[in-house]
């Protein structure tokens, strides 16, 4: 293998990123994309909880769920970055974050689509 990506079909530019540092972006995005997806289940949850059954004791889960999407949102940047997506696909994977399930979907084809055109 070599230490240098091969080119991105998708990009006109040529990937200069090493292979080792795509795929630790890959493996920070993965994780955060999957730990985002619990906590917003868990968020939806706690809605669920507070205005269908008047439980009110759950508050933090928001907050908790709000940081890990703003490192979700760092390490899909990272990611981006060093894939060359373009802009449209880095706001569309962002916003995965934020609807209950499409982050475990985005995470699934957005590793496909790397590992495809990087060999990583």
């Amino acid at each position: 293998m070599s230490d240098v990506s091969v080119g991105n079909e998708s990009s006109n530019q040529p990937a200069t990123t090493p292979i080792e540092k795509v795929r630790g972006a890959l493996l920070r995005y993965r994780t955060l994309a999957w730990i985002t997806g619990v906590w917003l289940l868990l968020l939806v949850a706690e809605v669920i909880a507070k205005y269908g059954f008047g439980v009110d004791n759950f508050g933090w889960v928001g907050i908790v769920h709000g940081w890990i999407y703003f490192a979700y949102l760092i390490f899909t940047v990272d990611l981006a970055i060093k894939v060359r997506w373009p802009l449209g696909k880095t706001v569309a994977t962002a916003i995965a974050g934020t609807i209950p399930f499409l982050s475990f979907y985005f995470e699934h084809i957005r590793t496909k689509d790397v590992k495809q055109n990087f060999n990583v």
